[in-house]
């Protein structure tokens, strides 16, 4: 799994620093709103990707004396820093700029820029769409490889929907880049729909607009991304159903008798820990007891592959 988010965040860190780079040579020679807008965008998700990188990288640490259940955790932390320090200054960034847009929209009009070379003169409204189709590509192609990955996991446990994967899953890597993704290639769209509008009636404030729509949308974004790596943060448990599975597995084990207590929580991506009390046959020695204890653990790994570390205590 792990190396399936690396290579979703490699690709996304290609296709968003190839499309900043155009962006902003786009906004330089036209002066576009919604092309500053979306600079902030895709410069803020060429960040989001090295810090994702750097979570990855942090979260394959060996266990320590001070982390014995290692450093997963820190892929849920460094997907919160991009809500906090990229999404949300970049979204802020960007609705400021389209507001004072927004605000001297009459001045903005379709102009004409010369390529030196040839000493042609063209429309900055052929260059802003060249660049904004170019980063549809770009973007087409990082969230296929998102959605690829996320459909995977989707397939492994069995969540019929993407919004039921999001609520589900413990892998904030691929979680963040597939949202990221989505959101990168929206803007792109609506940026594109501004300057045409633009074109078209001559009047600057569609171009404005949409420069103010992808601030709030980057800020929602931000909001929702958030949200969800909080959860992860506190230390969620699997869903009912699976942990529900997974006392079946250990209560349908011949010689338990109950289940006393049943708890587990997520200590990194797709890697979940399960404790359990249970009181076992009165029958059974010491020895027995252990036997069966390796048992039921080989089983719950069986039942649901995100079980990474288990602890069974026999009730007394």
């Amino acid at each position: 799994m792990a190396s399936g988010s690396t290579g979703v965040v490699l690709a996304a860190l290609f296709a968003n620093g190839a499309i900043a780079i155009l962006k902003f040579v786009g906004f330089l020679l036209t002066g576009s709103p919604s092309m500053l807008s979306e600079t902030y965008h895709s410069v803020s998700d060429t960040g989001n990707q090295v810090f994702l990188l750097v979570g990855i990288r942090y979260s394959g640490k060996a266990t320590s004396r001070d982390h014995p259940f290692g450093y997963g955790k820190a892929q849920f932390f460094y997907a919160f820093l991009v809500a906090v320090l990229l999404f949300g200054i970049a979204g802020w960034e960007s609705l400021n700029h389209g507001i004072h847009a927004i605000q001297t929209a009459g001045q903005t009009e379709a102009g004409t820029f010369t390529v030196p070379v040839v000493g042609a003169e063209y429309e900055t409204f052929w260059l802003n769409v060249v660049i904004l189709l170019a980063a549809i590509a770009f973007e087409t192609y990082a969230l296929r490889k998102a959605n690829k990955e996320l459909r995977s996991q989707m397939a492994e446990f069995g969540w019929e929907t993407v919004r039921e994967a999001f609520g589900e899953t413990s892998d904030a890597t691929t979680l963040t880049a597939f949202t990221e993704d989505a959101i990168a290639l929206a803007g792109a769209a609506i940026a594109l729909v501004g300057v045409a509008l633009t074109r078209i009636t001559g009047n600057g404030i569609y171009d404005a607009v949409t420069a103010a729509i992808i601030g709030l949308l980057l800020m929602g974004f931000a909001l929702a991304l958030a949200w969800e790596n909080k959860r992860l943060l506190l230390g969620e448990s699997l869903s009912r159903s699976v942990e529900q599975e997974l006392q079946t597995a250990i209560s349908d084990h011949p010689e338990v008798v109950h289940v006393d207590s049943f708890s587990s929580v997520f200590f990194g991506p797709q890697k979940a820990m399960v404790a359990a009390e249970v009181t076992f046959d009165p029958e059974l020695v010491t020895g027995e007891i252990t036997e069966r204890i390796g048992e039921i653990e080989a089983e719950l790994e069986a039942t649901d592959s995100r079980v990474a570390m288990i602890y069974i205590e026999p009730s007394t």
